[in-house]
């Protein structure tokens, strides 16, 4: 009897990555507060990451809630209390890029596997799975190892799940911050998705890519360079 072949792994930052959560942010924020989305989403970027990073951990939806509450706040904006959940009840409305399909086809089609690691809940993350126009094969998401990343506990739990068995895996994400450093510190190949022309040091990643329309060539080449 034979042995299979080991799985390829591309594992995907969801927001950012795959969904324009930038969209969906500057979009709820110009519904809540006319005029003023895109300075809701600037805000919305700093203040995201101090909430995820304070004390115990706890869900993203109460982390979405808390965000929207302290934006209004330092904005001086006046929030109805029951409109502080509004991007709770946007996010599984946001759209995907659309140059998600075509890459991920492509790459499905030469075998790779995929999966999400995402800094979401469960159920919202079920909810924005049916906006993407692939399936995806694992999902890890915060709630499921209690942090947010940059924490290395996505990636970990990922690793002792699927990557024994992985021949390779490549992680594909926009974040800097969340994404590209940690995994750089845990020796993971990565691809820098970086749709916002930031100027953060390229070297950190084995390939810096635009969009995903460049992401099945950036995948061969990193994947042949192992």
């Amino acid at each position: 009897m034979g042995f299979g072949v080991p799985d390829r792994w591309l594992t995907f930052d969801c927001f950012g990555t795959l969904i324009d959560w930038r969209h969906g942010i500057r979009t709820t924020g110009e519904l809540l507060f006319p005029g003023r989305g895109a300075e809701f989403l600037d805000a919305y970027v700093t203040v995201e990451a101090e909430v995820e990073t304070e004390g115990s951990f706890r869900r993203y939806r109460a982390v979405l809630t808390e965000t929207v509450r302290r934006v209004a706040q330092r904005m001086s904006l006046d929030l109805k209390p029951d409109d502080a959940t509004a991007l709770v009840s946007t996010i599984p409305y946001w759209p995907p890029f659309a140059d998600v399909g075509p890459a991920l086809s492509e790459l499905r089609r030469e075998g790779w596997k995929f999966a999400l690691l995402t800094n979401c809940d469960r159920d919202i993350i079920a909810l924005t799975q049916r906006r993407l126009p692939v399936s995806f094969d694992a999902v890890v998401t915060a709630e499921d190892v209690a942090a947010y990343k940059p924490s290395p506990a996505h990636f970990l739990l990922f690793k002792s799940t699927f990557g024994t068995s992985a021949d390779e895996w490549i992680h594909v994400a926009q974040s800097y911050y969340h994404d590209i450093r940690p995994t750089s510190e845990l020796g993971i190949s990565r691809i820098w998705v970086n749709r916002q022309g930031e100027s953060d040091d390229p070297t950190l990643a084995d390939a810096m890519i635009t969009g995903l329309a460049e992401l099945p060539e950036a995948v061969r080449e990193v994947s042949q360079a192992r």
